[in-house]
């Protein structure tokens, strides 16, 4: 296996954290190389819009994912389309094994992966998706145009997407398991005032029913009463949250109960030399602007721990008269 490719940082992931970091990474003048097997952005690419992002009103999710991608270049940032199958810590250096057999060797790592979108695991839901099941209202909402669709969820998310759908779509049922959303204030505002957007409280989705065509209908449960119910629907998008794509953490890193990595204020983990940003990071709340700062705080981190890394190896070669010296 070629694992003479030697770099100060690998980044693992290209979302907005990970393209941060590497802006940062390279201001600091470390010899780094982000790996990103989809499209650079992340998630950010299935935005419709943006509006949290300073300095931008108002902005779309692929044009700010590209904004990113064009920074970070300008500094040579070298970004390898490429699978991480693993990442294997070491005492001097460590290493990250690619799905195509070779591996890259770094002082510091930063691990950038995000989350998937929660599953429902409800019957249908895996069967239909992609016939009438999406998880992506930018991606697929043009297929439902002047029909009838059903959200599933009461976060930002849901209620942005939501909005998007109500565009496009002749009607949106927003299905929430509580009698009132969690998304903000001016989100909850929007929908309640969008005359295409009704809400089915205290109901959980229970099955999904399709035909040759694709989705036609969703089962209900009323969560206080327990009374089922059915909802005739064209399609079906669920943002219910994320799941931390945990699966290249290391063994010996700390996460919490939820599968998220407990890092301190640097974004550093229990292994030296390897951080955690954006939404594999276990934190109070989940923003674009947050995986950014994570990205720039983990950047400076690792650039003072590979500086430190290099004097202490330098210090121990045998050429050098002090090595050994108590």
């Amino acid at each position: 296996m070629n694992c003479s490719e030697m770099h100060d940082l690998v980044i693992i992931g290209g979302g907005p954290g990970g393209l941060t970091a590497g802006i940062y990474a390279m201001r600091a003048a470390l010899k780094t190389v982000l790996v990103e097997m989809a499209a650079p952005g992340g998630q950010v690419n299935l935005s419709d819009a943006v509006e949290n992002w300073p300095g931008d009103e108002r902005i779309g999710g692929s044009e700010l994912s590209l904004r990113m991608l064009s920074h970070a270049q300008s500094y040579g940032l070298e970004i390898r389309a490429d699978e991480v199958a693993a990442v294997e810590p070491g005492l001097d250096y460590h290493t990250v094994h690619l799905a195509g057999g070779a591996c890259l060797t770094s002082h510091a790592v930063i691990l950038a992966t995000g989350g998937s979108p929660r599953k429902l695991g409800v019957p249908g839901e895996k069967e239909f998706y992609g016939r009438g099941v999406s998880y992506c209202a930018v991606c697929d909402g043009f297929f439902f145009r002047n029909k009838n669709v059903a959200v599933v969820g009461g976060g930002d998310s849901a209620i942005e997407e939501s909005l998007y759908l109500a565009k496009l779509a002749a009607k949106v049922v927003v299905i929430h398991r509580r009698d009132k959303l969690r998304a903000g204030a001016l989100l909850q505002q929007r929908a309640k005032a969008e005359c295409r957007i009704e809400f089915r409280w205290n109901s959980v989705v229970t099955a999904i029913k399709a035909d040759a065509n694709g989705v036609t209908a969703v089962e209900l449960q009323h969560t206080q009463t327990g009374l089922p119910s059915e909802l005739a629907t064209d399609g079906l998008f669920i943002f219910i949250g994320f799941d931390p794509n945990n699966r290249l953490v290391p063994a010996g890193i700390k996460k919490n109960a939820d599968g998220y990595v407990v890092t301190d204020e640097k974004c550093a983990t229990s292994l030296p030399g390897i951080y955690v940003i954006g939404d594999l990071r276990e934190k109070y709340a989940r923003q674009i602007v947050l995986s950014a700062a994570d990205g720039c705080t983990a950047a400076l981190a690792a650039a003072h721990y590979v500086e430190t890394r290099k004097a202490a190896l330098e210090c121990a070669l045998p050429e050098n008269p002090a090595a050994g010296r108590a």
